[in-house]
């Protein structure tokens, strides 16, 4: 048993597959209590199994009420990972209204709405972490096929920065993992869904100079360091883990 969130309560969401679940396990062996969130709950039904220290809620980041249930019914956190993503394929020539709004509402306005909510109890508190999980394919670069989906995760750092300013002298930290292409059950769905699929993962695999794809290990990882004590004096900042992509 590790020790490094010892006496934290962590929310995190995207908690049923990829790096959100992988990101729950690791707080938890470090003792943390941790919420864990998704859209599917059936996704987390092992999650308590494999730790006592886990709670599992059904949430939807794109429904506001049930962001505010939620966060009255957990009460003040410690630690807060924003980890829920929807990725819209194709440029925007090509790309949906309807797309453009998921995108917002998931990859934006939900984390907007979970710091909303947890933040007045950290402030109270003076202290709080938090971590928003956005992506290379941001500001941070351009990436092909990811028009509505970039655009909405380079909001999401422009917002990690905001608040890291707004609350700089409250004690509460935040910061952006911005991750390379990362195997996970979506990305895998989303390569099984096209023409070629061995093509598209050889694509995607090839972009990192490194030649392979990131972990949701070490994603999560990098995650539990941001949230930890160990990171108390970084604010603002973006961690990006791309294999090498955006050298």
């Amino acid at each position: 048993m590790g020790g490094r969130l010892e006496g934290k309560r962590a929310l995190i969401t995207g908690a049923g597959q990829g790096m959100g679940r992988a990101t729950a396990l690791a707080f938890a062996k470090e003792g943390a209590e941790v919420i864990a969130t998704s859209r599917t709950a059936g996704k987390m039904a092992d999650l308590p199994q494999a730790s006592s220290a886990i709670e599992v809620h059904g949430l939807d980041v794109a429904d506001a009420d049930a962001i505010s249930r939620l966060a009255e019914a957990v009460g003040p956190l410690d630690i807060l990972v924003n980890c829920a993503g929807w990725v819209a394929d194709g440029p925007l020539v090509e790309s949906s209204d309807d797309d453009w709004m998921r995108s917002w509402e998931v990859n934006v306005m939900g984390p907007m709405r979970l710091i909303r909510a947890t933040l007045p109890a950290m402030r109270s508190r003076g202290a709080g972490s938090i971590v928003n999980v956005a992506s290379v394919a941001s500001s941070v670069t351009g990436v092909n096929n990811r028009a509505a989906y970039g655009a909405t995760k380079a909001a999401l750092i422009g917002l990690t920065k905001s608040v890291a300013r707004d609350h700089i002298s409250e004690g509460i930290r935040c910061n952006v993992l911005c991750p390379g292409t990362t195997a996970t059950p979506s990305l895998d769905d989303r390569i099984a869904a096209t023409p070629d699929p061995e093509a598209t993962r050889r694509s995607f695999t090839d972009r990192q100079p490194m030649g392979r794809l990131g972990t949701v290990e070490e994603m999560a990882s990098a995650i539990l360091w941001m949230a930890s004590d160990e990171a108390g004096f970084m604010t603002g900042e973006i961690v990006t883990i791309d294999g090498g992509q955006t050298l």
